[in-house]
């Protein structure tokens, strides 16, 4: 069964990979397998239990994920110093977009969740 989960994961990966190549190459293709999944989920209404199976046993490997961020910081440390009032500007407004989002988005869902229950 989690082999299934695995087997949807790949697959809207590639279809990430495939519409970043053909269509929106500024944006990453995982992301967009990302995109394509939440959209797949929200037009479902729940997760299946071979996608829920997969999650689990890929969530344990999720800090290795950080190693290689990590160790690129290590090494050009210099140049992120340099970098810094850009970054630090770019780190605010991302904050200030995404928490108003993420409030709103949650007051959505809970407003759904109590009209179906």
């Amino acid at each position: 069964m989690m082999v299934r989960g695995l087997f949807w994961l790949v697959l809207l990966q590639l279809f990430g990979i495939a519409l970043n190549h053909w269509l929106l190459p500024m944006l990453p293709a995982s992301i967009i397998g990302l995109l394509l999944l939440s959209v797949w989920l929200m037009w479902r209404g729940a997760v299946p239990e071979p996608l829920q199976q997969a999650a689990g046993g890929l969530l344990p490997y999720l800090p290795l994920l950080l190693a290689v961020p990590a160790s690129g910081i290590m090494t050009s440390s210099d140049l992120l110093l340099g970098e810094l009032p850009v970054i630090a500007t770019a780190l605010v407004l991302s904050l200030l977009v995404t928490v108003p989002f993420c409030g709103w988005l949650l007051q959505t869902l809970i407003r759904r969740q109590e009209r179906k229950g």
